[in-house]
């Protein structure tokens, strides 16, 4: 799983997840890419399930690009606990995707595999996307 070597403080906030995405809003580095089109947070076991079921339809032919990392902890108290005591410890890594963000892309393969991929991809992701390709390819 992905997950943060050192991080500066061992818990973090909830944070807001409104408005577009920030940066990553275009296809960059492949030829097609999958973009969110929803708020959410994507957890690394998400991120890796979605990379393995689009390497394996690919053949692990062209190259894929993961473009969110998993950089927020999320804590979690135990089952029946009573309230107070403080937060839980840190259960699981999610990156925070918004809408617009390209998660992943590809290159080297032909449109309608990554298509297919992507759409086996999506099913694996908690948020919504859609197909992209990079300017001048459709």
């Amino acid at each position: 799983m992905l997950a943060p070597k050192k991080v500066k403080w061992r818990k973090q906030q909830k944070g807001r997840m409104t408005g577009l995405s920030k940066g990553a809003t275009n296809v960059a580095f492949g030829e097609y890419g999958l973009q969110a089109l929803s708020c959410g947070f994507v957890t690394s076991r998400q991120i890796e399930a979605a990379r393995i079921a689009i390497s394996r339809h690919v053949k692990r032919g062209g190259k894929l690009y993961i473009r969110i990392f998993p950089d927020k902890p999320i804590s979690k108290k135990p089952a029946e606990t009573r309230m107070g005591h403080g937060k839980g410890n840190p259960e699981e890594w999610v990156a925070v995707v918004r809408p617009g963000r390209v998660m992943y892309e590809l290159d080297g393969v032909d449109e309608k595999l990554a298509r297919e991929a992507f759409q086996l991809a999506e099913h694996k992701l908690s948020v919504q996307t859609r197909f992209l390709a990079r300017e001048g390819l459709l």
